[in-house]
């Protein structure tokens, strides 16, 4: 095997780790942060969200400064459209339903949670879904294009980007200080070994800004559901995959900025950049999460649950992968990588995050919990 091969592998693998480990002792939800924003007014967990953006932001843009970072805006953001806030919609809905986002659902999945799991397969489901109605899709997205050329805020306006985050950076500092000095930072634990969400926001940031250095890109693992989608059509209805569009798309083009391997990838059956990248960071999260659960002695199979939570699972995994598909890409890429870089795609993302979830809270809270 060659040597980027391993390289690249090894590290995204060490990097799936450190995050399912890290989330696992934190219990870093982003689904859960949303869900408590609509369901129970409080933002308490948010915060540790913005925490991580806002200590990315910094991070990245130092690390561009300095020249760490060779390839800026990374790979597969592009220009801004209306879908990014449809998918951005949908996702929302979806992450709510299945309990936890794509992220979530892993590391869930690795301590033991099969409604968890069950919630992944919705993922893998999903993807394969949309690449039936991409096509389509596609005319929607090429319509609703704007500002075409331009990636981030600052491209808009012709400028650096270092003023802007610079700004950004200092409303965030005066107002996690005062978060920090009321003590709104820190949750009452009685769990062993657990770590305050907003140290994990902080380990994340680095995280996400070693995978930009190391890999040339951020976090980032659903055109890997959609891929495992592909492989399974392969084997079962390889005639039916041959005339699917979407499954030839080959998005991801660029040189790795370490071994300056070109790395080329798609959603298809096929052993390429993608599945180098981002299968290894998916099993990671999954062990890591395991690991941490073996060492607090917390690790089992969880699966008692009402039915409809199941079918919750399922549908809201189902959707999500339809919506990571149409955004493009899920909520991990664009707050921890898009949104550090004022990612316009990344921002009209959020901006229908939030409905979605508030309108799947309430689907939750009305049919699934009750």
């Amino acid at each position: 095997m060659n040597i980027s091969v391993i390289y690249i592998v090894i590290t995204s693998f060490i990097l799936g780790i450190s995050s399912g480990f890290i989330m696992h002792r934190s219990d870093f939800c982003i689904a859960g942060m949303f869900r408590d924003l609509f369901l129970f007014k409080s933002v308490s967990k948010l915060r540790s969200l913005i925490l991580l953006i806002s200590v990315s932001m910094a991070l990245f843009e130092i690390a561009r400064l300095f020249g760490f970072i060779s390839i800026y805006p990374f790979p597969l953001l592009g220009s801004p459209s209306l879908a990014n806030t449809v998918g951005g919609f949908i996702f929302g809905i979806g992450m709510v339903l299945a309990g936890g986002c794509v992220v979530g659902s892993l590391y869930k999945m690795g301590s033991g949670s099969v409604i968890s799991a069950v919630a992944c397969a919705g993922l893998v489901t999903g993807s394969g879904i949309y690449a039936e109605i991409h096509p389509i899709w596609a005319i929607a997205v090429a319509q609703t294009a704007f500002l075409k050329g331009k990636i981030t805020l600052p491209q808009i306006f012709d400028i650096t980007p270092l003023p802007v985050i610079s700004v950004l950076s200092l409303i965030s500092l005066f107002y996690f200080y005062g978060c920090f000095r009321s003590g709104m930072m820190t949750r009452i634990t009685y769990a062993d070994g657990s770590i305050q969400p907003w140290k994990a926001a902080i380990l994340l940031s680095f995280i996400g800004l070693i995978s930009l250095i190391l890999i040339g890109m951020p976090l980032g693992i659903t055109t890997a559901y959609a891929k495992t989608a592909s492989f399974i059509e392969s084997v079962f209805f390889s005639a039916h995959l041959d005339g699917l569009a979407f499954f030839k798309l080959e998005p991801l083009k660029y040189s790795q900025p370490i071994t300056g391997m070109p790395l080329v990838g798609g959603p298809g059956p096929k052993m390429d950049a993608i599945a180098m990248i981002q299968f290894p960071l998916i099993f990671g999260i999954i062990i890591g999460s395991a690991l941490s659960s073996l060492i607090l002695k917390e690790f089992r199979i969880f699966a008692k649950a009402p039915l409809r939570q199941y079918l919750s699972a399922g549908i809201g995994g189902i959707i999500m992968g339809l919506a990571s598909r149409m955004a493009p890409a899920c909520n991990i890429w664009h707050l921890m990588g898009g949104l550090p870089i004022l990612g316009i795609q990344s921002i009209l993302f959020l901006i229908g995050l939030f409905p979605g979830a508030w309108l799947g809270s309430i689907i939750l809270s009305r049919v699934v919990i009750k």
